[in-house]
Formats: structure tokens, C-alpha cells, sequence
């Protein structure tokens, strides 16, 4: 099935999915209601990296896009953004943090205060463990620049084994999270006909100035800067394929101009959940989505 968008009186989208989610869909749709069985969200984040191009004179705008590794669990082989689950040291008090305190972003967020800093500080982790960025720095007014010493690649090893805690390796160089580097944009829950699902808080950020983004992560087979266009030039041309909330994240990108990147980033957008449903039309299954 192509994908289509349902009429103003129908005030929904459909989605086209790759087969496996078409799959659980469908042998959802085929189960009595009362024998479905649902699986708990596990939250999570993830952030969307932006930069303008620097090979370009028009500047255009650029987001850190990954292939997740063909054996991966969840969303195996498919374009997204760096993320990942809350762990549960993420929730640390001792975290050093600057910028919007956490009963700031438990407003934003729609949670409490301790998982509004499991959710913030999870961004931040998860970014820097899959692609080397770190969204800190020695105070609340500058960022880490210079990532080149062999040590960080060890403090990602040591993070992605949990030998350690985003924490103490925050305190341990004298740097604090700043917060105030990242913008919440959306919130997508998994359909309740996967077996595996997650409730994800989509957040924005600006590359920092210095830094390199890498596909040192091993969920990732491929790692790129590409524009919100080349994507969904890729998209249609059948050779990347995306779920439902990254496609819609980066159609949201593609209405942004490099010249107001920092304002769209700045600029507090009202966020509810967004809980997908499969549909069966012709014998063909879609993901849908209200308006």
C-alpha cells in the first residue's frame, strides 16, 4: 500500500511499514480483542543532531541520520536518529547538570521530576555513547569541544558495558549537562500490536561547535549528515526505509530553514503522545496515525 492521507473529516494519516510491522499487524487485527496482550512502553529518547551544511552556500540544513544493524532487535535496517532506553542510572541526583532543571522539564515533558532527568539525561547519554557528542562542558555558558583523545572513546565503551554512569563521567572531567542544548519535539508510542515497544521523547540539537559526530556505534551499520530532502528523496526512491515517527520528524525538519534554526529551536511546542493503530485495507496493513 502506498502511502495516503485520510480527507479533513477523516482527520487521520496512513503509513505504508515494512513487512515485519505489517506482519504484527496484521496478526494483531486477526486476534479476538479479548486475547490480544499488550506490552508495557519502555521509555526512551532521542535526538536529532542539526547542522547547516558546511560544503554549501546555501546552507542547508543537515540532521545525523543512522541504518540500524540488520540483527537489531527493533527497527532492524531502518533510518533513524541516535537513542536509545532509559537506563536506570540515569535517574542520579549527582548528575551535574545546567540549563532547565529537571522540574522544568517535568513540565515540558508531562512526567515527574525524577523521570523528567531519566528522559533529559538519557538524550544526552544515549547521543554521546552512539556517535561521540557530548552535550556538556565546564560550565552552564560553554561546550566540551575537542573529543579527540583515545579517552572518550573509552568512557563510551565504559558506558555502553554500564561499567559506569553518565554521572561520573560528567564529574570525573569537571563538566555538567546542559540542557539548555536540547528541544523537545515530539513523543511517539509504539502500536500495541508490536511485541517489543517503546514510549519515545523525540529532542533537538545543534552540533556543537568542534565536535564530530561518528559511527562508532555498533547498532549502526551506516552513518551520515543528510538533508531532511535527501532523506525523503530516499525514502521514495525505495532505498531507505523509516518508521512512521521518523518520517514525520523529519517532514517537520524539512519546513525548517537554516536561518531560523536556532529560533525553531528555542520555541516551546506543545507535546502529546502520539499512539499509532494498525488498520487493514484491501488485505494490506498500514500504521495510523490521528492528525
Amino acid at each position: 500500500m502506498a502511502q495516503g492521507e485520510g480527507s479533513a473529516e477523516q482527520a487521520y494519516r496512513d503509513f505504508a511499514v515494512p513487512e515485519p510491522v505489517a506482519k504484527a499487524g496484521r496478526a494483531w487485527l486477526a486476534t479476538p480483542r479479548d486475547r490480544r496482550t499488550v506490552a508495557e512502553p519502555r521509555r526512551s529518547a532521542t535526538v536529532m543532531l542539526l547542522r547547516e551544511d558546511p560544503s554549501g552556500d546555501a546552507r542547508e540544513l543537515e540532521v545525523f541520520v543512522l541504518r540500524r544493524a540488520g540483527s537489531m532487535a527493533f527497527a532492524a535496517g531502518m533510518l533513524a536518529f541516535p537513542g536509545g532506553g532509559v537506563d536506570a542510572r540515569d535517574a542520579e541526583r549527582s548528575l551535574p547538570w545546567a540549563g532547565p532543571s529537571a522540574q522544568e522539564w517535568s513540565g515540558r515533558l508531562g512526567t515527574d521530576e525524577e523521570g523528567a532527568r531519566e528522559l533529559v539525561t538519557a538524550a544526552a547519554r544515549e547521543v554521546f555513547e552512539e556517535c561521540g557528542v557530548l552535550l556538556a562542558g565546564p560550565d552552564a555558558g560553554e561546550v566540551v569541544a575537542d573529543l579527540r583523545d583515545p579517552v572518550w572513546r573509552q568512557e563510551r565503551a565504559a558506558l555502553l558495558d554500564r561499567s559506569q554512569s553518565f554521572a561520573e563521567l560528567l564529574a570525573r572531567h569537571g563538566l555538567v549537562l546542559r540542557t539548555d542544548l536540547l528541544s523537545l519535539r515530539g513523543r511517539w508510542i509504539t502500536p500495541e500490536s508490536e511485541p517489543r515497544r517503546y514510549d519515545t521523547f523525540f529532542f533537538a540539537a545543534r552540533m556543537p561547535r568542534g565536535q564530530r559526530a561518528d559511527d562508532g556505534s555498533t547498532e549502526a551499520e551506516v552513518a551520515s549528515w543528510r538533508s531532511p530532502a535527501q532523506i525523503l528523496e530516499g525514502q521514495r526512491a525505495g532505498r531507505d526505509v523509516m518508521l512512521p515517527p521518523t518520517q514525520v520528524m523529519v517532514e517537520e525538519l524539512a519546513q525548517v530553514e537554516d536561518v531560523t534554526l536556532d529560533s525553531w529551536l528555542g520555541r516551546p511546542v506543545e507535546v502529546r503522545p502520539v499512539l499509532p493503530v494498525p488498520v487493514e485495507d484491501g488485505g494490506a496493513v498500514a500504521i495510523r496515525i490521528p492528525r
